[in-house]
């Protein structure tokens, strides 16, 4: 049965459908305004040669052929993937084992559950100063001591005193551990809010059947968390690629190649060099990269399939 059927199977007045159409209208609007018309201003733009200001000159894929022999961008990508691959892992484990903990009847668990979001809610500036200044702040003897260096120099280790933001073999990690430290109270909320839908006689019934603790975690727990797990995982994706903000403020200002991420390539194409049109062909590459990876991860995990 067609929607125009429907429509006069259940007799609605053509007024009130025009009625019901106006309370949409807004919101589509405000989609078209703020979604779709920037998106195919952005490729319009791609497809030009642009100092921002001034008349723009058509130079049709050459911004893409150009990007596509952009070493440098290319490994921006990396990096921001291996930030993605801590969070996912790190970041998400960690949230699970807190949530899980959580969900049962411990003491304080109210308590807990309003420090484990105490970070995702703190500036990302804030967050980026702080643990500038617990990984690598001020000097001694020529050697970055800040307050893991100097713990490690009290505690008789002075050989591990490190520049843990200046070394390419562990900035990058440092910024991956910041990321998940910061952004795993968001997964956490929204896991145990998951475990807290799960019928408890679901376990009762496994226990009954002597099921240990363990067999009931992956026969009961994970496959009624799975459309959870899936949701939490694309909304990790999509904000770690994307982190932007705390690297500024963690790294102080000293990018260089081994910090770069897309977003701070895509600021220094269009604040830098003036090429606009070279951002824009860089925002849909990376726009296409994040639709497609988190579209894969939801045909993956068969979330949303109906029986």
């Amino acid at each position: 049965m067609g929607a125009h059927a429907q429509i006069r199977a259940l007799k609605i007045p053509n007024a009130d459908i025009y009625k019901n159409f106006l309370f949409v209208l807004p919101a589509v609007v405000i989609f078209l305004l703020f979604y779709i018309y920037p998106f195919f201003q952005l490729f319009y733009v791609s497809l030009h040669e642009w100092p921002g200001i001034g008349p723009m000159t058509f130079v049709g894929l050459q911004n893409f052929k150009d990007l596509a022999g952009d070493q440098i961008w290319w490994a921006s990508i990396g990096h921001a993937g291996y930030i993605t691959l801590i969070a996912l892992t790190f970041q998400n484990a960690l949230a699970f084992a807190l949530a899980l903990a959580c969900d049962r009847e411990i003491r304080m668990k109210r308590f807990y559950r309003v420090i484990f979001f105490i970070p995702p809610v703190l500036s990302e500036v804030v967050v980026g100063i702080l643990w500038n200044w617990v990984l690598n702040a001020g000097q001694q003897n020529g050697q970055q001591i800040g307050l893991l260096n100097a713990f490690l120099v009290q505690a008789g280790l002075p050989n591990l005193v490190h520049g843990w933001l200046s070394d390419p073999k562990t900035a990058l990690t440092c910024i991956a551990v910041v990321h998940a430290w910061k952004g795993f109270g968001w997964g956490f909320m929204l896991l145990l809010a998951g475990l807290q839908t799960i019928d408890r006689q679901l376990y009762e019934a496994a226990r009954v059947d002597g099921a240990s603790s363990w067999r009931m975690f992956w026969n009961v727990t994970v496959p009624m968390m799975f459309p959870v797990i899936t949701v939490v995982m694309i909304l990790t994706i999509l904000g770690s690629m994307q982190v932007f903000v705390l690297i500024l403020s963690l790294v102080n200002q000293g990018l260089v190649y081994h910090t770069e991420v897309p977003v701070t390539r895509i600021l220094g194409a269009m604040s830098g060099t003036n090429q606009f049109g070279y951002a824009c062909a860089q925002a849909v590459i990376f726009g296409a990269i994040l639709l497609t990876v988190s579209f894969l991860v939801k045909k993956l995990s068969g979330f949303g399939k109906q029986a």
